[in-house]
């Protein structure tokens, strides 16, 4: 029993492996930063936990030659096109968001760890993987809303407080 059991831990821990790329990544990347022409400015960690906006999303693809190819985002992780990941342009680096298509309700929980879109009115680039999960990625752009769900990994992860009594305290 104990050897049919072994085989499908490793295929489970290779296809979570899969979804996400992992974070080595100590910390909160919260530094401005200059990208096509302007200044950026991250806010803060406790700014993010309440972070809640609609808008326009876009998909990229950071790997190249049938996927094969790894790309890097600004965290120095190597990304797959089968990733759940986003960038945004002032999210601290790295975070879960939740993301839902406003048009079909549709949602997907990604891992910002990279700076983007530079393009005006969108506010968030999700990896194809998300895109196709939450139905635009044929269109390109849809209508979203975007929640931060928790800011930094591992020892430094935090989340937002939540308030016990009937949301008053």
């Amino acid at each position: 029993m104990q050897r049919q059991i072994l085989p499908l831990a490793v295929l489970a821990l290779s296809l979570a492996s899969c979804a996400y790329p992992g974070g080595s990544y100590r910390g909160y990347m919260t530094r401005s930063y200059h990208e096509k022409g302007a200044d950026w400015h991250p806010m803060g960690v406790d700014e993010a936990l309440h972070y809640d906006e609609t808008g326009i999303a876009s998909w990229y693809d950071e790997s190249s030659f049938l996927g094969f190819k790894r790309g890097q985002t600004s965290l120095g992780e190597k990304v797959m096109p089968w990733h759940l990941i986003a960038a945004h342009k002032t999210l601290p680096l790295p975070c879960m968001v939740k993301v839902t298509n406003v048009q079909n309700g549709r949602s997907v929980k990604c891992r910002v760890n990279d700076r983007g879109p530079f393009v005006a009115n969108r506010i968030i680039d999700l990896s194809p993987r998300a895109a196709k999960k939450l139905g635009f990625r044929d269109n390109g752009l849809a209508q979203v809303e975007v929640k931060v769900i928790s800011v930094g990994d591992g020892s430094y992860k935090r989340t937002a407080g939540r308030k016990w009594f009937f949301g008053l305290f």
